[in-house]
């Protein structure tokens, strides 16, 4: 998508500490009352090592208590070992809850491997590196159900604002689950809560990934830096400024603005439920 969009004076999205606390008990609140609401037994969780994932966990252990959380390693060959290993260190050393690794590339190689029409020795293109992405975002999204269903749990998605207003999630992958804790949060409002729970400041820091190829980034991906993004839609997409005043506040390109109203834009179809005709009689 060419250079990342970045502006070195983002808006200000940070809480002050009251604030933090008010988020904290909000999201806790509502983790519960989804839960008790539901008769669940149990709450299931994808974790990746990654702060959204690391944050959710963190705040539902706190609302339902460790022995109600199950979380669910689930790496492929495209994984980076170190976001795997924070994931394990997430669910054993910092939470100690019940937790299992599966390795999902041999799901995903079956399923290639029925399909007479994909050449597997050209995964590598661009089409189809972009379908096998989302199959392992979607094959996830299946063991998570699996696991909940067995449990007689809820799945606890782990996307925040800046992800669901642009699209940057696999429809009925890593977007298929039954409430999103952190949705109402930006993406540096994640880091600054997580590290107010105490998160260890390297993984809230490190450089955010999907992982569903190699070498991928989410920033690199999205073609504009989070905190560039973060500021777009508090000011444009979900505030009241026009591109241009948007640009001229955050110093950016009317074009970074611009990208970032068309990728919401875009992916309107993934925050609605599917569409279906009028009923005639």
């Amino acid at each position: 998508m060419g250079e990342i969009a970045r502006t070195d004076d983002p808006l200000d999205l940070i809480f002050s500490e009251a604030e933090l606390e008010r988020q904290r008990e909000h999201i806790t609140s509502f983790i519960s009352d989804t839960y008790e609401a539901s008769g669940a037994e149990s709450a299931v969780i994808n974790l990746s090592g990654g702060i959204d994932s690391t944050l959710t966990s963190h705040l539902a252990v706190e609302a339902l208590g460790r022995d109600a959380v199950y979380g669910l390693v689930l790496p492929s060959t495209v994984n980076r070992d170190e976001n795997m290993s924070d994931a394990e260190r997430v669910a054993s050393e910092l939470l100690d809850i019940e937790y299992d690794v599966v390795e999902i590339s041999p799901l995903v190689e079956s399923f290639l491997e029925t399909i007479p029409t994909v050449d597997t020795a050209a995964l590598d293109d661009d089409t189809v590196q972009v379908a096998v992405g989302n199959l392992r975002a979607r094959i996830r999204a299946v063991l998570a159900f699996f696991e909940a269903n067995r449990r007689g749990g809820l799945v606890l998605g782990t996307g925040n604002r800046s992800e669901a207003a642009v699209g940057y999630y696999t429809k009925y992958g890593d977007g298929a689950v039954d409430c999103h804790p952190i949705g109402n949060l930006y993406k540096q409002q994640v880091r600054q809560l997580a590290q107010y729970l105490g998160v260890p400041e390297a993984m809230a820091t490190k450089t955010p990934s999907a992982g569903l190829w190699d070498n991928q980034t989410d920033e690199e991906e999205l073609g504009v830096g989070y905190d560039t993004l973060d500021s777009i839609l508090a000011l444009h997409v979900d505030g009241p400024l026009s591109t241009s005043a948007t640009a001229a506040e955050l110093g950016v390109e009317k074009s970074t603005v611009e990208h970032v109203r068309e990728l919401h834009a875009a992916s309107r179809h993934k925050r609605h439920v599917p569409p279906s005709p009028e009923p005639l009689f």
